[in-house]
């Protein structure tokens, strides 16, 4: 496989939290590849720092040590300005809860990213209605989130992630606060705008049945351990 396959690389990447005696090692000399168009699954026991790789590869962290490329590009030792301009170009964000603005409706939601990034209001909504009808709730459009079921929420959450048209998808427990249906329902989502954006996905989930539906899996230890591609 050649470099230019590769949507995420991570060579010999180290991040630890404090100082001193206090001080944890989260993630030690990590070595981590996602190639382009691959649904990439990231497991592990609560603690072990899945949480803390997806930050750090969404630009949100700075690595201890090693390096991040994202699209050929060496992220990891980017400033400021250039870490908030390739997150915007290259990365949408979907968290274990919806963080949608209450006082916007659904569409107003979805279209917040890109009005944000100067788009005018008609292109914005133009491109959040698609979006709406591509997670099933082009009818719920003028509701606003507290008028919506969790799974309603996250959809929206997602269909938000996705407004930029971003290449790489970044999801933390997505389905952590849903029941198996809605969970289930969610992810098979998530799949299916995975092929339809041509995504590079990499999903942080406890739920071996999700992650046995990814391409792959990486199975994250502590930090003194193996990590596992499976």
């Amino acid at each position: 496989m050649s470099e230019t396959d590769l949507m995420v690389r991570l060579r010999g990447v180290s991040k630890g939290f404090g100082a001193g005696s206090s001080r944890i090692e989260v993630l030690r000399d990590l070595d981590l590849e996602a190639r382009r168009g691959e649904l990439l699954a990231v497991v592990g026991p609560s603690g072990v720092g899945k949480s803390t790789l997806l930050h750090l590869i969404g630009l949100l962290e700075r690595p201890d040590a090693g390096k991040i490329e994202l699209d050929g590009l060496d992220a990891g030792t980017a400033g400021p300005e250039e870490r908030a301009r390739l997150r915007n170009r290259l990365i949408g964000f979907v968290f274990q809860f919806h963080y949608l603005l209450t006082e916007l409706d659904v569409l107003e939601n979805v279209a917040l990213p890109l009005r944000i990034a100067g788009k005018s209001a008609r292109e914005a909504r133009i491109r959040a209605g698609r979006l709406l009808e591509e997670v099933g709730l082009a009818g719920r459009a003028d509701a606003f989130p507290d008028q919506l079921s969790g799974g309603e929420q996250q959809r929206i959450a997602v269909a938000r992630a996705l407004a930029m048209k971003p290449p790489l998808l970044l999801a933390d427990e997505p389905t952590g606060n849903l029941d198996r249906p809605n969970a289930e329902h969610l992810f098979s989502l998530i799949r299916e705008l995975h092929l339809l954006e041509g995504l590079t996905s990499i999903i942080v989930t406890h739920n071996e049945k999700i992650a046995a539906r990814c391409d792959r899996v990486f199975r994250l230890a502590a930090a003194a351990e193996h990590r596992t591609d499976v």
